[in-house]
């Protein structure tokens, strides 16, 4: 593979390479706390949600191959929530350990931040994948939290750990009114 690393918007082609690099985490890892793996057909329904909403979805590519992708989405669905998002990064296994990891997450704050977002969060599955917490720590996020025990897959239980992150002015300054309306719109 080429040393060259390209940062993008995702596209929809991407839907194939992708859905794999999912499965992969979701069969092997403790990251997503999904236990089957979605098929492309519902891969391509969630770009294509996440992306009409008007967050940003990225893919990190390597001689002409998808390393990894990475996406935001709304952290919870109600009103007052709508300034905070919520992180998810994925990187192919062979590719891991080159820092395509965090150009993806740095390239989402960037991007989440030029949008008019105000927080990012992060839910990290299990209190054990050190590489996630480190990534996101790195990029200046703070742990707020772990939920003790809320998941179970492998045969055992498992933590989530919270982390949260300003993005711009984050909360040193009051949102105009009036109130920011759908995002889908201002792209």
């Amino acid at each position: 593979m080429s040393d060259t690393l390209l940062v993008r918007a995702g596209e929809e082609s991407d839907v194939a390479p992708i859905a794999a690099i999912y499965a992969h985490h979701v069969r092997t890892g403790t990251g997503s706390f999904e236990t089957e793996a979605p098929g492309e057909a519902e891969m391509r329904r969630r770009q294509n949600e996440v992306v009409g909403r008007g967050y940003p979805y990225l893919v990190a590519e390597g001689a002409g191959q998808v390393l990894g992708y990475a996406y935001a989405g709304p952290y919870r669905t109600r009103p007052a929530y709508r300034n905070t998002v919520e992180n998810s990064v994925y990187v192919r296994p062979d590719a891991m350990g080159r820092g395509i990891g965090r150009m993806l997450l740095l390239r989402l704050i960037e991007e989440c931040a030029d949008r008019g977002f105000r927080q990012m969060v992060a839910i990290v599955g299990d209190s054990d994948n050190l590489a996630s917490i480190q990534l996101h720590e790195r990029a200046g996020f703070r742990r707020v939290g772990v939920l003790s025990a809320v998941g179970f897959k492998h045969g055992r239980w498992l933590d989530t750990v919270l982390l949260q992150r300003a993005l711009g002015e984050g909360d040193r300054q009051a949102l105009q009114k009036p109130e920011r309306g759908d995002f889908a719109s201002k792209r």
